[in-house]
């Protein structure tokens, strides 16, 4: 199962890929997307879902359906049974991590027609290939000498075994070893040959598909960092991280079959059948007129097996979904004390993987056995007819020796070529997915655009018009000819409901998604026209509710504000934000590593590293995403004397969700339905009695009840 096996190097990979991922897809737009994490966790925990996505499974069962007995011979059942390629269908399951699986709601009453899988971009898999080309002509070369090698053994040892035959028939009386001398030199070369050229394909093959890989995973990479916020609001992160590595590694292994295998088997197929008719065209007719009689019961048995091994892999799948669910929601089990419950719904749905799997052991043992025997019946056959001809002297010894020796090369061959079939189909699959997602080309550029001196930069934003509704849900307008106009330097805080829009201004303004009509401008200045890379890298900061931080060390999560910044400058950024002081009492200090998300941190803790980071940034306009919402009263105060020193001197906007936090603010901006609702300082809003004065008179109310509590 090497094929299915992801190297080390693929795995550091994922890492680094799902860290970018994730910050693209949850680090700034999350609320964006109405994204509610736990709300979202304990769903997920609650809901089971058993039924695989239509399409995922109309693609896999597309890839694994030719991979027994495309060819039909028996020669092709034996060799395939001996190397493991039929064994390899109850295992084929396991390959099914939880990034393969693709769980979502059962839509009532809609009919969905499976997605038609993407097609193979052989132009583009060349343009990758070009570079090592010469690698590809002398591995090809290298095969293809290998296999002309092993045609030739089998006449090589048939002609020694005549030599043989005839000393031992005739009254010889001279050097035995001078007359086999010869023969045996020859065969001597021609085994050397083979291990040389054997070593310098496989070498040569094993370099160029790594550097094959290396290059689709980079370009990959690549394409996937610079996509629209849009694109991973409709792709889940593990889908993307298997692209990156099971589906390459799938690719690449089938690249290099291809031609080690491919190419190999079937010119030895091609070679020893020539062979074979030109030693015994009578016993080449024989083997003909057997193996359509073996074709009939390979299909039909295979068919069986296929729809078995189709279960076996469906229930791993569920299984696989259980065990991903738990331990993805690791906390939430722990916290309702509900181990026992999780290990026994595991251990149930890994049961009946195994007695599913034990039965299509039990098939495959039956189909082995089968095919074993019918190869041991044609060798007989093969012995009986080649012996009755060796009687009337039509075929010598050492003929009947090379015919055998190249039927069982060419089951070997045929079996290789079986397999492989179902495995090209597998990497080719693979590959059109990986290659579908390189052709895609972002709406929103990366970079491109104007960029002015950062200070000529006040901080000026406007809002003219704004309709916008999120891609994933195009017919709900988020925003409704919304306009609004921030001065430079001033604190502008959003507030309102739930799903208001309040969260979707701060995404537009980042210039995450476009707006379908009305424009954004900065200094006067559309955003359309500015280079987001600028813009995002160095004009505008922000921090979330709940702060991205790597699981690198706090010195590099503070530096990625900054990536040219000096240890000085990062002390000076930790010191204003409040987190000098408990970074040093860490035994590393600033090179303590974080955990993953920065789990091994505080929530103040969190917020407080990612204040410096921001302050490391020194943007002229900062966004706060209610960075105080979820922490006790001594990191609240904390956070808020380093976000007040954050804030001097630039256009904040605040979205709020405790209004206690933004009574201070310059201009306060109530929304509803994506509409504003009410606009004022929290005195003028007070006296109006309106929805800003009811959403505070319920906070406030809450608060006295949790206070009573």
């Amino acid at each position: 199962m090497a094929l299915f096996i992801v190297s080390s190097m693929c795995k550091n990979s994922a890492r680094l890929a799902t860290r970018a991922v994730f910050l693209n897809s949850g680090g700034f737009a999350t609320r964006a997307s109405s994204f509610k994490p736990l709300t979202s966790t304990i769903t997920s925990f609650t809901r089971r879902i058993s039924k695989i996505d239509k399409s995922f499974l109309y693609q896999k069962l597309q890839e694994k359906s030719s991979i027994i007995l495309t060819l039909g011979s028996i020669c092709a059942v034996a060799a395939a049974a001996k190397t493991k390629g039929i064994f390899s269908i109850a295992h084929c399951g396991l390959k099914l991590s939880h990034k393969n699986v693709s769980l979502s709601k059962k839509k009532p009453n809609t009919e969905e027609q499976p997605k038609a899988p993407p097609k193979f971009n052989f132009t583009e898999f060349f343009k990758l290939l070009l570079p090592d080309i010469w690698l590809l002509l002398l591995a090809s070369l290298s095969a293809f000498a290998v296999a002309m090698t092993n045609i030739q053994l089998p006449l090589l040892l048939g002609n020694l075994v005549n030599v043989v035959s005839n000393l031992a028939s005739e009254d010889h009386t001279g050097d035995y070893f001078e007359v086999l001398r010869k023969p045996v030199v020859k065969l001597v070369g021609l085994y050397v040959a083979q291990s040389g050229l054997t070593f310098v394909y496989i070498s040569v093959l094993s370099c160029l598909g790594e550097r094959l890989a290396e290059r689709m995973r980079t370009a990959l990479f690549s394409s996937l960092i610079r996509q629209d916020i849009a694109f991973f609001d409709g792709h889940k992160t593990g889908e993307l991280i298997n692209r990156l590595t099971a589906d390459i590694q799938d690719f690449k292994s089938s690249f290099k079959q291809c031609i080690s295998q491919g190419l190999k088997s079937s010119t030895q197929v091609i070679g020893c059948v020539c062979t074979m008719y030109y030693m015994s065209p009578k016993l080449t007719g024989l083997m003909v007129v057997i193996i359509p009689s073996v074709v009939v019961f390979g299909t039909l048995f295979g068919s069986l097996l296929r729809k078995l091994s189709r279960k076996a892999q469906e229930q791993v799948a569920k299984a696989t979904a259980v065990a991903d669910e738990a331990l993805g929601n690791v906390r939430t089990v722990r916290a309702f004390a509900m181990e026992e419950k999780e290990s026994l719904l595991y251990s149930q749905e890994v049961g009946k993987s195994k007695s599913l799997n034990e039965l299509l052991g039990f098939g495959i043992g039956a189909f082995q056995a089968g095919a074993n025997l019918t190869i041991n019946g044609l060798v007989l056959v093969v012995l009986y007819a080649g012996g009755s001809m060796l009687a009337m002297r039509e075929l010598q010894p050492g003929d009947l020796m090379s015919f055998l020796v190249a039927t069982q090369t060419i089951q070997r061959s045929l079996g290789t070529i079986s397999v492989l079939f179902g495995q090209v189909i597998r990497g080719m699959s693979a590959g059109a997915r990986v290659f579908e997602y390189l052709s895609i080309k972002p709406t929103i550029p990366v970079t491109g655009g104007k960029q002015f001196p950062l200070q000529d930069i006040s901080g000026q934003v406007d809002f003219e018009d704004i309709t916008f509704s999120y891609p994933t849900r195009p017919g709900h307008n988020v925003l409704k000819h919304f306009s609004l106009s921030i001065e430079a330097g001033k604190m502008v805080a959003l507030c309102g409901p739930s799903g208001s829009g309040k969260s979707t201004v701060a995404a537009l303004l980042e210039r995450f998604y476009e707006v379908a009509s009305g424009r954004i401008l900065l200094d006067g200045h559309d955003l359309k026209d500015l280079d987001p890379t600028w813009m995002r890298g160095l004009v505008i900061g922000y921090i979330h509710q709940e702060p991205i931080l790597f699981a690198t060390s706090i010195m590099e999560n503070i530096r990625y504000g900054k990536p040219n910044a000096t240890d000085d400058e990062i002390y000076e950024a930790a010191r204003l934000s409040n987190a000098d002081g408990f970074i040093r009492q860490f035994p590393q200090g600033y090179d303590t590593v974080l955990g993953e998300r920065g789990v091994t941190v505080s929530g103040g803790q969190r917020q407080r590293i990612a204040i410096a980071r921001a302050l490391l940034k020194n943007p002229a306009i900062l966004i706060l995403d209610e960075a105080t919402s979820a922490l006790d009263a001594e990191s609240e105060r904390l956070v808020q004397q380093a976000l007040d020193r954050l804030t001097e001197g630039r256009t904040v906007i605040v979205i709020a969700h405790r209004l206690s936090t933004i009574q201070g603010a310059d201009k306060i901006v109530v929304l509803s339905h994506g509409k504003i609702q009410e606009v004022g300082t929290h005195q003028q809003l007070m006296k109006q009695k309106g929805l800003y004065a009811e959403l505070v008179r319920r906070q406030m109310q809450d608060d006295d009840d949790d206070d009573d509590d």
